[in-house]
């Protein structure tokens, strides 16, 4: 008996890592730049094993945002871990995207007052990818991982750290 449990926790522990191993991306990363108006500013970085942290700086939580909120100190530091149904869902999102032949900037640089995102991916291969879009709207599948970024935010549990 004691070497069946031995034998099926070895088989659970080996099952886990090899999951983990076969993920193509081991850090990804997207941040939100500030606008002229009330953009959320936030940075947030998801791992493999789904652990994340999200780095909320300034109107990530408010639904009718204000002018005090500039003179308001960072809103913080969370920690997390994304639900496997989201974490599924961008990574599928990710792979639609084909990510390593994304053009590196997008966005019209003659506007100034639009917000900027920053994707940053590293793949398990050791490569990465940082992709520069000026305006939030380099394509529509682009603008569709963005928002979903932005619902991560309200959407999962946070617990600050900081």
């Amino acid at each position: 008996m004691k070497y069946l449990l031995g034998l099926c926790a070895f088989i659970f522990l080996f099952s886990c890592n090899s999951q983990k191993m076969n993920s193509k991306y081991s850090v990804i990363e997207y941040e939100a730049t500030p606008c002229f108006g009330f953009c959320p500013v936030f940075k947030m970085t998801i791992n493999a094993d789904r652990t994340a942290v999200f780095e909320a700086e300034h109107f990530n939580f408010s639904d009718r945002p204000s002018k005090d909120e500039f003179s308001k100190p960072r809103e913080g530091t969370f920690k997390g871990t994304i639900k496997q149904e989201d974490y599924n869902k961008l990574i599928s999102m990710l792979d639609g995207l084909d990510v390593k032949n994304l053009n590196d900037n997008y966005g019209e640089k003659n506007v100034t007052d639009l917000p900027s995102s920053h994707l940053r991916v590293k793949f398990a291969d050791g490569t990465s990818k940082h992709v520069e879009d000026y305006g939030k709207h380099g394509s529509e599948k682009l603008s569709e991982l963005y928002q979903f970024f932005e619902g991560l935010r309200k959407n999962q549990q946070w617990t600050k750290v900081n």
